[in-house]
């Protein structure tokens, strides 16, 4: 009993070997029992720390008490009050970052699995719970949203429930953005995604794909010739950045990105089921340490390869990455070379990738983002063989909407320029998430799209001098 009440309940999950071999989600989840226990670790605090650790301020220990009671549809109607994706966050958020970090009882224990149980909610109510939507009648004013990741998603949401007439406009053939091209199946299920989506749809939402907007469709179109008083840009950072070195051009060289998106939205790894091939070999690194890095990893793993590295060139304490994240490429067999920095891609005469020329590196004193900078050690050059090389060192905004949208400023990164509300430097268009911040997580998005929502709520409420 003890140590249930001072670590948290364990997530059961798929064994390193069997998952592997398939792209099946690798925790399998609280059982009732489980989620019980866990919420009656959960204090009740009377002034919640653990709320202001919460992009969206999701009342955490009210739905932790209705799990407690046994009363899950309970749960899930707190949670979506405040969290329309409530199945996704409690898979991919970092809550060790965020809500768990404050919680009182993390002080001198573990602290409570805040993301578990909304995950346990959000699956119970998938299986048991009052599905019927009852859709809002739609008399605003129309609205457009670029773009279908967490922001879009989350706006679109708060919107429609006002009223208003919302059309998203996602530039893939599938929405969910990042949600659906980014995280690989065996993290976050299409299903899930796919779900919440469709409950957007009963809401009224209308969801436009292969609308490219810049291209297919401008925002002055948008707002000259299709009517809508307002648009909200939330699409997101997909413009992978590169490492500067030469090879980068040979065959077997990927941005994340792409690797990433080949596999989850294209089905890459159902070919020839599916017909969009990607190259694996027996030997396959990954350069960079974050979480997209982890999942490139991990995903090169299931689709045959021999030998997965992490390829980062500062030490272990410096890993972006989520600890579990870590831990599960850990224990899927990856290896982890660290203070190990690429300067060259090598190639054979017939253009394909077949080694990786490295550094070794040692850490001076931290740089402006707080970690220690990492210092080549001269004659260290040493030679890793590799058949396929995925870069996985961030990414920005496409550049494309700001350059189709004239007066919409942007900073030095290409990121639109915005402040907490959303609003941008042209009346009636707002942005959030990552093509404002730069990558971040998705609850950060969803927070942005949120407060967007309101923000674009009383601009057009004021438009028309609030009058219904």
């Amino acid at each position: 009993m003890a140590e249930k009440k001072t670590r948290k309940h364990p997530m059961p999950a798929q064994p390193a070997a069997e998952r592997i071999k398939n792209f099946n989600e690798v925790p399998y989840g609280y059982t009732k029992e489980t989620a019980i226990g866990e919420a009656q670790r959960c204090l009740q605090c009377k002034a919640p720390r653990c709320v202001q650790g919460c992009p969206v301020g999701i009342n955490i220990p009210g739905f932790i008490r209705k799990i407690k009671e046994e009363d899950f549809q309970g749960a899930i109607d707190i949670l979506k009050d405040k969290n329309s994706l409530p199945a996704v966050c409690g898979r991919v958020c970092p809550q060790e970052e965020q809500c768990e970090k404050l919680c009182v009882v993390g002080i001198k224990n573990e602290p409570v699995a805040i993301g578990r149980l909304e995950r346990f909610a959000a699956d119970w109510a998938a299986k048991h719970g009052n599905t019927e939507v009852e859709p809002v009648p739609l008399t605003g004013p129309k609205v457009a949203i670029v773009g279908s990741g967490p922001s879009g998603l989350a706006a679109a949401g708060e919107l429609v429930k006002k009223g208003y007439r919302v059309t998203i406009f996602e530039a893939l053939h599938q929405p969910g953005g990042v949600l659906m091209y980014g995280i690989p199946e065996f993290r976050l299920p299409k299903s899930i995604v796919q779900h919440e989506i469709d409950g957007l749809k009963k809401l009224g939402v209308d969801v436009q794909v292969n609308m490219v907007v810049g291209r297919t469709i401008t925002i002055d179109e948008l707002m000259n010739e299709e009517g809508y008083e307002a648009v909200f840009v939330g699409s997101g950072a997909g413009l992978p950045y590169f490492l500067g070195i030469p090879g980068e051009n040979l065959n077997g060289v990927y941005s994340a990105n792409e690797f990433l998106t080949r596999t989850n939205l294209m089905r890459a790894y159902l070919f020839p089921q599916w017909d969009t091939p990607i190259h694996i070999g027996k030997r396959v690194a990954v350069v960079g340490a974050g979480n997209v890095a982890m999942d490139a990893a991990r995903t090169a793993l299931r689709l045959g390869a021999e030998e997965v590295h992490i390829v980062y060139r500062r030490s272990e304490a410096e890993m972006p990455a989520r600890n579990e994240e870590i831990e599960h490429a850990r224990e899927e067999g990856i290896k982890f070379s660290l203070l190990t920095n690429p300067v060259e891609i090598l190639g054979d005469e017939k253009g394909w990738v077949t080694g990786l020329k490295c550094l070794k590196m040692e850490l001076g004193e931290p740089d402006s983002s707080g970690r220690r900078r990492p210092l080549p050690i001269a004659g260290s050059e040493f030679i890793l063989p590799m058949d396929v090389v995925v870069v996985a060192v961030g990414q920005g905004p496409n550049p494309l909407i700001p350059r189709t949208t004239e007066g919409l400023e942007t900073n030095k990164w290409g990121n639109i320029v915005a402040d907490e509300t959303g609003a941008t430097s042209m009346p009636a268009i707002f942005a959030g998430g990552d093509v404002v911040t730069g990558a971040a997580t998705v609850i950060k998005a969803m927070g942005a799209g949120k407060a967007a929502a309101e923000a674009i709520d009383a601009f057009l409420q004021s438009k028309k001098g609030g009058k219904e």
